[in-house]
Formats: C-alpha cells, sequence, structure tokens
C-alpha cells in the first residue's frame, strides 16, 4: 500500500501522524508541501477524495486568510487559487491511500483510509 503524507515538520499533529504511520509498520512518502506545493488541480483532487468542500482543509484562522480577502463564503475556486498560491493555508496533515485521504485532525483520523 502506497501511503503519501503532507507533511509540515513544525507542526505537532503532522509529526504525531506520521509517528502513527510509522507505528502501523508504514513509512509514508513524505511530500512537505511547503517546500513542493500542490497544485489548484491536486487541491481540488483532495477536495474530492476528503468528500469535503476545500474550506474543510483551509486554515482559516492564519492572518493571511483575511489578508487576502478570504472568508467562509468564499467559493471553491478562489479557495483552491489562493492554497495553491499560499500553502501554509493548507490545514496538515493530509494522508492520501487506498484512494482516499484523511485530514489527520485528530491523527487517528487517517487509519478509516489504511
Amino acid at each position: 500500500m502506497t501511503v503519501t503524507i503532507w507533511h509540515n515538520p513544525r507542526c505537532s499533529k503532522s509529526r504525531a501522524t506520521l509517528a502513527l504511520l510509522r507505528e502501523r509498520g508504514l513509512e509514508p512518502t513524505e511530500r512537505r508541501y511547503l517546500d513542493n506545493p500542490p497544485t489548484a488541480a491536486e487541491i481540488r483532487e483532495t477536495a474530492r477524495l476528503l468528500g469535503r468542500p476545500v474550506i474543510a482543509f483551509t486554515r482559516t484562522g492564519e492572518a493571511l486568510f483575511k489578508e487576502l480577502g478570504l472568508s467562509r463564503d468564499s467559493d471553491e475556486d478562489t479557495l483552491v487559487e489562493a492554497l495553491a498560491a499560499h500553502p501554509r493555508l493548507i490545514e496538515r496533515p493530509i494522508v492520501f491511500a487506498n484512494g482516499k485521504a484523511a485530514l489527520g485532525r485528530p491523527p487517528e483520523a487517517v487509519l478509516d483510509i489504511l
């Protein structure tokens, strides 16, 4: 099974999720999404795999969110473009496996897709 994690090593939830995967004997591919940002198409696909709108994995509490004039009512295309241009607005971690995705908040939530 191939497992990928959009990972930020400075984030405690991201580190905990990575540790949880490794405890289960998995060695996921780490994508440090701040250094290697996802494209708009990848963000749209992530929303589809999560079965949730883009706002559900957007860090709305970030000052940048407000600085960009975004709100919870912003349309999907606007949010997708903002996340592609400013990946720190992406909530982390997101784990991909078995044609599905899960947000690691809490870290145990990713176990459902394994």
